[in-house]
């Protein structure tokens, strides 16, 4: 009889010390949930982040406030360039002095094309993203657009990426050039843009491109001989300093300030995001470390 008590004893006290565990276990994770984590601070002033899959936000801050992008601008460019039917990534583009003249005109970021060479929309869209060369900018504007001339071709392009941005649904994006050197009603916003480079990411091309720290392009030079560039590197510092960031490109200006669209993957899940209207090149990778690192401990 004893020796029946003490087992129901030691079976309730196991018992007890169980449930004592599940509750302790319950309260750990109702104590700190994913969603309690402190949203952090920014300079920027505007923020805003996603969860890729599904589109859930995941931090804003001004998130749909207008404000000049930059050339972040140039994600639309590439991604209404791999948009096109029946693309040619090979197909090759003889670099004209409109365009040097223009990055000089400018004293615009280039990928310092050279007039007269052949170079192709591959390593266009790689000058366009890497060292963000507005030259580069002006060729496939040049190249993709409709016209019988160059004035005609840049318009219908810039038509062509605000009509992306309209089928998008996004309504507080305007572009009125190829690589955000605007003229007054160049915008988007935080929002807008993630939303845009979420689009663009679905191309395996354009992942490629932006994951890309440094390329080294081979042009066909006026005399047919092979003209080896001076290496392009990404001007994206996080593809070196975040774990798990694979894009997406950097804009600044007088008016747009620094800006960083951004991504990273860790344990299958990724975050895509935008800042804009940062203080400077190391802060603004500061504001989108921070709003990465949030995005990932909400995500769990």
């Amino acid at each position: 009889m004893k020796t029946g008590i003490k087992g129901i004893r030691i079976r309730r006290a196991a018992a007890v010390a169980m449930t004592t565990g599940a509750v302790l276990a319950t309260g750990a994770l109702t104590a700190a949930p994913a969603q309690a984590v402190t949203a952090p601070s920014i300079v920027a002033k505007g923020g805003y982040a996603m969860n890729n899959a599904n589109g859930a936000s995941l931090y804003t801050k001004a998130a749909d406030g207008r404000l000049s992008t930059g050339s972040t601008t140039k994600i639309m460019t590439a991604k209404v360039v791999l948009s096109q039917s029946n693309l040619n990534l090979n197909a090759k583009v003889t670099i004209q002095k409109a365009y040097s003249d223009y990055v000089v005109r400018n004293n615009a970021s280039q990928a310092h094309l050279i007039v007269g060479d052949k170079v192709t929309v591959r390593q266009l869209l790689y000058g366009l993203m890497l060292p963000s060369g507005c030259d580069a900018a002006y060729a496939l504007a040049d190249k993709f657009g409709s016209g019988s001339t160059m004035a005609a071709r840049v318009k219908s392009f810039i038509g062509k990426m605000n009509s992306t941005a309209s089928s998008l649904g996004l309504r507080n994006t305007h572009f009125d050039s190829f690589d955000g050197i605007g003229n007054g009603n160049n915008y988007s916003t935080p929002r807008d843009l993630t939303k845009i480079a979420s689009s663009a990411m679905k191309s395996a091309t354009f992942r490629t491109i932006v994951a890309t720290k440094a390329y080294t392009a081979k042009t066909i030079t006026r005399t047919g001989s092979t003209r080896t560039m001076a290496t392009w590197t990404n001007t994206n510092t996080l593809l070196s300093s975040y774990r798990g960031a694979i894009g997406v490109k950097t804009g600044s200006g007088p008016e747009a300030k620094y800006c960083l669209v951004f991504a990273a993957t860790r344990n299958g899940k990724t975050v895509i995001g935008t800042v804009l209207a940062s203080s400077s090149i190391n802060q603004r990778a500061t504001d989108a470390t921070k709003i990465l690192n949030y995005g990932f401990a909400r995500l769990g």
